[in-house]
C-alpha cells in the first residue's frame, strides 16, 4: 500500500509518500507528478522519510519525470532517503542522476542557486502576473505582404502571388506556401506562420498535414509564396513570463496587457504557452481564381463559409504546446491604413499559430529562444491556425518587439 499528499510549503511543492513503492503504486505516484508537470510545477521534493520500499519500477517513475523536467529546468529533489532506499538507487547509478537533502534548508538552498541572477521586473495587470526582463534593443520594422482585397472573394491569380526570400522574413504569418511552379502550389496556400526563420503552413486541402521549413540560417537561399499576410524584423525588447492569478488567461486579455510592459504603440510578439482551450480556425480551400464560390458570393458569405472556413465549435487541442506569432495595436487609428487593414473590424490583434505535442515546459525568463528553438525544432506539430482571441492558456512566455511602420 501506498499514500500519497501533495503540499505545497514556502512556494514548493511536496510529494509525501508513505509505504511501498513498486509496480502496483507507481502508476499513481506517476499521475500525481504527470498532473503537477501539466500545472505548471518545475521543482518538486518527493519525501521518502516513510518509505520502507522501492523497486526499480518505482524508481523507473521518478526518472521518466526527472527528464521531462530537465528539458525545463526543472528537477525532482529527494528528502530524507534512509540508507537501505539510497542503496537501491546505487544500484542503478541512479544517485547520480538525482540531487538528495536531508533537511529543509539544504532544498532552499538547492533551489535558491537555480535562480536566475538577471534583473526580473513583476507587476500584476488584469488579474495576470508579468515576470519579465527589458533589453536593450532598436525598434523593428513592420512589412505588410500583398494584399487581402481578393480573399473574400476568391480572386487571386499568379500576378498576386508575392515571394519572400527566407533570409527576409524574421517573424510573420499569413496566407502562404511553399513550392518553385504555380501550377503545383496554387491549391496549397493555407494559415502560415514565420518564428525565426523558421516556416510553418497548414495547406487548404480535404486531409490537410503540417509542412514546414527550418530555415534559422540567414544565409538560407529558401523562398517563401504568399498571397498575403505581414512580416516583422527585430530584437525582443522584452521577454516575458505570465501566469494567472485566478483561472486561465485568454489571449484576448493577455494582448491588451502587453502595453502595461511596453509603451509601443505597435508591437510584434512571439507567444510559447500551454493551451487549455484553443480557438482556431483555416481555410478549407485555396482562395484562387479557378476555386471560386460558382454562387458569386463571398466566402464568408453564410452560404458558404462552412465550405470554405474550418470553425471551431468548442475549444480544443488541451494541454498542448502553443507557439504563435502576431503583431498587436494599442490605438489603431494612430498607424496608416494599410497597416490597419492587416486587423478585422474592432480587433487589436493578428495572430497565427502552431499547435505542438503536449510536453512540459520551462518557466525560465533567460531561457525563452532556447526553449522556443527547441519546440519549434523536436516536437511534433499538428496544424497552424488562425488563433482567436477566447484561446486560453495555463501559462507560458512572450517575447515582445516593439515596431515602427
Amino acid at each position: 500500500m501506498l499514500d500519497c499528499t501533495i503540499t505545497v510549503e514556502s512556494g514548493v511543492t511536496w510529494i509525501n509518500l508513505k509505504g511501498r513503492i513498486d509496480s502496483m503504486t507507481s502508476p499513481e505516484i506517476q499521475r500525481q507528478i504527470n498532473d503537477l508537470i501539466l500545472g505548471g510545477e518545475r521543482h518538486l521534493v518527493a519525501n521518502l522519510e516513510e518509505i520502507n520500499y522501492i523497486s526499480s519500477a518505482g524508481l523507473r517513475v521518478f526518472l521518466g519525470a526527472q527528464k521531462q523536467l530537465k528539458k525545463v529546468g526543472g528537477e525532482i529533489i529527494f528528502y530524507k532517503v534512509s540508507s537501505s532506499i539510497f542503496d537501491v538507487f546505487k544500484l542503478g547509478a541512479f544517485d547520480q542522476i538525482f540531487r538528495f537533502a536531508s533537511t529543509r534548508e539544504e532544498i532552499t538552498g538547492a533551489l535558491h542557486a537555480d535562480k536566475t541572477s538577471f534583473p526580473i521586473r513583476s507587476k500584476e495587470v488584469e488579474k495576470i502576473v508579468f515576470n519579465y526582463l527589458e533589453k536593450k534593443a532598436d525598434p523593428g520594422f513592420l512589412k505588410v505582404v500583398g494584399s487581402q482585397e481578393n480573399l473574400a472573394w476568391a480572386k487571386y491569380i499568379e500576378k498576386d502571388v508575392v515571394t519572400i526570400k527566407s533570409e527576409e522574413l524574421q517573424f510573420g504569418t499569413g496566407l502562404a506556401t511553399l513550392g518553385d511552379c504555380y501550377g503545383e502550389y496554387k491549391n496549397l496556400f493555407g494559415e502560415a506562420m514565420v518564428i525565426n526563420r523558421n516556416f510553418f503552413f497548414y495547406p487548404a486541402v480535404k486531409r490537410p498535414a503540417v509542412d514546414f521549413m527550418l530555415a534559422a540560417n540567414q544565409e538560407s537561399s529558401l523562398e517563401y509564396r504568399f498571397l498575403h499576410g505581414f512580416g516583422f524584423t527585430g530584437s525582443y525588447k522584452y521577454v516575458v513570463l505570465f501566469e494567472s492569478t485566478e483561472g486561465l488567461v485568454e489571449l484576448e486579455r493577455l494582448v491588451n496587457a502587453f502595453f502595461s510592459i511596453s509603451q509601443a504603440n505597435l508591437l510584434g510578439f512571439v507567444i510559447l504557452g500551454e493551451s487549455k482551450g484553443l480557438w482556431g480556425m483555416h481555410l478549407k480551400n485555396s482562395p484562387i481564381f479557378e476555386n471560386q464560390p460558382k454562387n458569386g458570393k463571398e466566402i464568408f458569405d453564410p452560404i458558404n463559409f462552412a465550405d470554405w472556413v474550418n470553425f471551431p465549435v468548442e475549444a480544443g487541442d488541451i494541454n498542448r504546446i502553443i507557439a504563435a506569432t502576431g503583431i498587436a495595436i494599442k490605438e489603431v487609428s494612430r498607424e496608416r491604413g494599410e497597416v490597419q487593414s492587416l486587423l478585422s473590424k474592432g480587433a487589436c490583434f493578428h495572430v497565427h499559430g502552431a499547435v505542438f505535442s503536449q510536453e512540459p515546459l520551462s518557466k525560465k525568463i533567460e531561457q525563452f529562444e532556447n526553449e522556443l528553438t527547441r519546440v519549434l525544432t523536436e516536437l511534433e506539430v499538428y496544424k497552424v491556425q488562425h488563433i482567436l482571441g477566447k484561446t486560453r492558456f495555463s501559462s507560458g512566455m512572450v517575447g515582445l518587439v516593439e515596431l515602427s511602420s
